[in-house]
C-alpha cells in the first residue's frame, strides 16, 4: 500500500512541472479566457486486473466529467452537449474529449507515450495494452477551451515468469 500512496505523491510532483510548462505555451494561451477559470474536470481511471499477468492484457478505463456550476453550464452548453444542469447531477460527463495514457515502469522515473484515445458519448474511455511490468498507468485530460486539465493514475503490479 505504501509504494502506491509514493508512486501517488512522485505523479503529482511530476504533474506540477507539466502543468507549468503547458500554462505557458503560446497555442493554448489564446485558448483561453484568463477571466474564466473554467470547468473543473474530474477524471476516474481505473487499470485492471491488479495483480495483471505478464503479457496478458490489462484493462484501463475511465470517466471524464466536469463539475456543474450554474454559470458555467448556462454560457456553454455547446462545450459537453448539457442542455442544463439537473439538481441531482453535479458532474456531468464530457463527451468526445482526447485522453493520454501514459506508463512509468517501476523505478524507471520516466513517463512513456502509450496512446492516445477519446471517450465516449457518455464520457467513458477504455483501452486494452498488455502487461509488461510493475508500474503507473495514467490518463491525462490536457484540458480545453473552458475546461481544466485532470488526471488519474493507478499502480499496478505485473507477475509472471521473466524471459531470458
Amino acid at each position: 500500500m505504501k509504494m502506491r500512496r509514493l508512486a501517488a505523491g512522485l505523479a503529482a510532483a511530476a504533474m506540477c512541472a507539466t502543468v507549468v510548462a503547458t500554462a505557458a505555451s503560446p497555442a493554448l494561451a489564446d485558448e483561453v479566457d484568463p477571466d474564466f477559470a473554467g470547468g473543473n474536470t474530474s477524471l476516474a481511471f481505473d487499470a485492471n486486473p491488479e495483480p495483471a499477468w505478464r503479457g496478458k492484457p490489462i484493462d484501463l478505463e475511465g470517466k471524464l466529467s466536469v463539475e456543474c456550476e450554474e454559470d458555467y453550464i448556462s454560457g456553454f452548453v455547446s462545450v459537453h452537449h448539457a442542455d442544463s444542469c439537473k439538481k441531482q447531477e453535479r458532474w456531468h460527463r464530457l463527451a468526445w474529449k482526447r485522453i493520454v495514457i501514459l506508463f512509468q515502469p517501476d523505478g524507471s522515473g520516466k513517463w512513456e507515450y502509450v496512446d492516445t484515445i477519446r471517450t465516449r458519448g457518455n464520457g467513458y474511455f477504455h483501452t486494452t495494452v498488455p502487461a509488461r511490468t510493475s508500474g503507473t498507468w495514467r490518463a491525462v485530460f490536457q484540458g480545453a477551451k473552458w475546461l481544466e486539465p485532470s488526471e488519474g493514475t493507478d499502480w499496478v503490479k505485473v507477475i509472471g515468469r521473466h524471459h531470458h
